[in-house]
């Protein structure tokens, strides 16, 4: 049975319920996503026939996931969630469902497969860098500029994929 990692966005398009398909997620996604068709048991149907999974992936995977934010510069803006579903498709060697643009750039640096719901999904990766506009430095964690207090500006320095 081949699984495919679900983000929030994807249970809220339906593709889990639309689908023969078999898919993991984590338990934060999930405590996210619980209300959705709780009146039908949707969700407790798709994991009693196995076709969902709920699972958590390991500290060092999430470790793994955390460190490629870091360097994406993705992890100013980056959840908890997002970083679990990264960590469970790269664990599980599986590819990930998600419109989620940092959650792609991190993913595809980690070389995991993603597929995009609603969107077209990116063409670059690339790496994340904190300006300020005024003074023009650059800055890696920073949202404002420790100089002249102006709110920083994001810009992708970017690489084809």
């Amino acid at each position: 049975m081949v699984f495919r990692v679900l983000d929030a966005t994807a249970f809220y398009a339906g593709i889990p319920f639309v689908s023969n398909d078999s898919f993991m997620t984590t338990n934060t996604v999930y405590d996210e996503i619980q209300h959705i068709k709780r009146k039908q048991g949707a969700l407790e149907m798709l994991q009693q026939t196995g076709r969902l999974q709920i699972r958590d992936p390991s500290k060092d995977s999430i470790n793994v996931v955390r460190d490629a934010a870091e360097r994406t510069g993705d992890s100013v803006t980056i959840s908890e969630q997002d970083v679990s579903i990264i960590a469970l498709a790269l664990e599980n060697k599986i590819g990930l469902i998600t419109d989620d643009f940092a959650v792609t750039n991190v993913a595809k640096q980690l070389k995991i497969k993603t597929d995009s719901l609603m969107t077209q999904g990116i063409n670059t990766v690339g790496k994340w860098i904190s300006y300020c506009s005024i003074c023009g430095k650059e800055f890696s964690k920073e949202k404002e500029c420790p100089i002249c207090g102006n709110k920083l500006n994001r810009k992708l320095i970017k690489k084809s994929i």
